[in-house]
């Protein structure tokens, strides 16, 4: 991407003679926008859709950034864009039409218990692929971690026999108790296929790919999309997406939305209350 942010840098200062100011304002939005489509698994800035730009909206947004601020980065992704549209990379701008106003928080997607069963039961342990497939699943599950915090667990931050997870973030350090099936999956995983590892310490990574190497959160994308399809689930499953069933399932079970807010490593309380506002609006369907 470094290519095409060196040849917008070329087509603002030739051909939009912008000012030096507004080509590094662009430029940071740009890069800015390059580390956004990364973080969600996107790797082609070129083929990203609208969809894809607005989320960078909202996430824009939820860093509480200012309107004129937003703005502005929408204008240099609209820039951007038509940049690509005068390569004959594009034919239409996937930006047009899209506004700085602060879109409505889309419900997160929540799977059912049998959903969840249905995918748990995909993974084979018959082979080294599917007892880590099934232990990260179970795993996410269980915790409710960001993908992220999962990917980052070395092999020492989980203790099978007590069924604990320690999971650092920043400074704060939570520790998550883990349902003994799940335990049990991620305790099977280590003592039968990571053992053979030589360097296989409590400081190496838990979870790792087949080169040896820390899993990816693209890789982790990619395993739930493919067992989500074996499953037979129709919905738009992300790995996220276990930690939202989790959240939803605990307050269904009666949990206190603090304790849940505690586990998710919820820094506001409004975030944990968005499941309670699924929680409310399926009450009243029941109801209804």
């Amino acid at each position: 991407m470094d290519e095409l942010l060196n040849g917008f840098s070329d087509y603002l200062t030739n051909k939009k003679s912008v000012s030096e100011s507004t080509l590094q304002a662009y430029r940071r939005d740009i890069k800015q926008y390059f580390e956004y489509l990364s973080r969600i698994g996107v790797n082609d800035c070129v083929g990203a859709e609208s969809n894809v730009i607005l989320g960078f909206v909202a996430s824009l947004h939820e860093e509480k950034r200012s309107s004129s601020t937003v703005a502005r980065h929408i204008a240099s992704v609209r820039c951007f864009y038509q940049y690509l549209i005068t390569l004959n990379l594009i034919d239409k701008n996937p930006a047009s039409g899209i506004s700085s106003e602060r879109p409505k928080r889309a419900l997160p997607e929540i799977l059912t218990g049998d959903e969840i069963d249905r995918l748990f039961s995909q993974p084979s342990c018959d082979c080294a692929k599917g007892r880590r497939d099934k232990a990260l699943i179970e795993l996410l599950y269980a915790t409710g971690l960001r993908v992220s915090e999962l990917i980052a667990l070395n092999i020492g931050d989980i203790n099978c026999d007590m069924g604990l997870v320690s999971c650092r973030n920043g400074d704060r350090t939570r520790i998550i108790p883990v349902y003994s099936s799940a335990a049990n999956a991620v305790c099977e995983y280590i003592s039968t296929d990571r053992s053979s590892y030589p360097d296989g310490g409590a400081d190496k990574p838990l979870f790792i790919n087949s080169s040896g190497k820390r899993l990816t959160r693209q890789g982790f994308w990619k395993i739930i999309k493919i067992y989500a399809g074996c499953a037979g689930i129709d919905k738009d499953i992300t790995p996220h997406t276990l930690r939202h069933s989790l959240a939803e399932h605990l307050l269904e079970s009666g949990a206190d939305i603090h304790s849940v807010q505690e586990m998710l490593g919820h820094a506001d309380i409004s975030s944990t209350q968005v499941y309670a506002k699924i929680l409310r609006s399926k009450c009243k369907i029941s109801r209804g």
